[in-house]
């Protein structure tokens, strides 16, 4: 099993902070995010992790590595908010780059979990399909700002919508996600029909109505950084977290 981090956007919403430090960079509690995120694919028990940037930010990323042998750094080639893959766009890149053929995990590189989340592959590699992590929410009106999940009672998605205007559920997706090595030819399906190669949870909203996906609920919380405000409440819980 490798891990593909999902790393390539320019982050403007957190300008001038990113502009010349990748978001996933930042210090969270005292260390890089991507620490936190390496921390948690490393439970998992991969044999390697991919990181996929950007042109700008590749050499940030590369330094970062240089003391992890088991951490690969990949540049999209992309230099700009305009000209970037989008993230299944990358991980198609990743994907056709490396002639990976590996069951992936596959994360956002501004993704927080606040507890082990080990159990996530377990679960992957027991239903053998394509899986996303989900959280209860616990609020149909924040329901607006994510990807809606129904699922069955054996955990099978029934169901998925981007940002509903009526959600039906308090079910979201977070962006952690496992495809198997038999689904990786729907990843390439996916783009070469021309889809939205943005958004990561738009592959499996597409992919569920093809093939079984199933969710898998984390313990703890998450962070997902898109905002200043976001990055101070996460450096603020998580660094009470590592107080004695």
């Amino acid at each position: 099993m490798k891990a593909v981090v999902l790393a390539a956007g320019y982050a403007t919403r957190l300008h001038p902070l990113t502009l010349d430090r990748p978001k996933a960079l930042l210090e969270v509690a005292g260390k890089p995010m991507l620490d936190w995120v390496l921390e948690r694919l490393r439970q998992m028990g991969g044999d390697e992790t991919i990181v996929v940037t950007n042109a700008r930010f590749t050499p940030h990323f590369k330094a970062w590595a240089e003391d992890k042998p088991d951490v690969t750094v990949v540049n999209d080639g992309t230099t700009t908010n305009d000209n970037r893959l989008g993230a299944i766009g990358d991980l198609g890149y990743v994907l056709d780059q490396l002639e990976l053929d590996d069951d992936l995990v596959v994360v956002a590189g501004d993704n927080l979990f606040t507890e082990d989340i080990s159990g996530f592959a377990a679960y992957a590699r027991e239903v053998d399909a394509p899986v996303i992590a989900v959280h209860d929410v616990g609020d149909l009106a924040l329901m607006r700002e994510y990807n809606q999940v129904e699922v069955d009672a054996a955990g099978r998605v029934l169901f998925m919508e981007e940002k509903p205007e009526e959600a039906r559920t308090t079910l979201a997706a977070v962006a952690l996600y496992f495809y198997p090595r038999h689904a990786l030819s729907l990843i390439r399906q996916y783009l070469h029909e021309g889809l939205n190669p943005d958004q990561p949870g738009r592959l499996p909203s597409w992919l569920f109505e093809r093939t079984p996906v199933y969710a898998w609920r984390f313990p703890g919380d998450w962070y997902d950084i898109g905002s200043r405000e976001q990055l101070e409440e996460a450096d603020r819980i998580l660094s009470q977290s590592r107080t004695p």
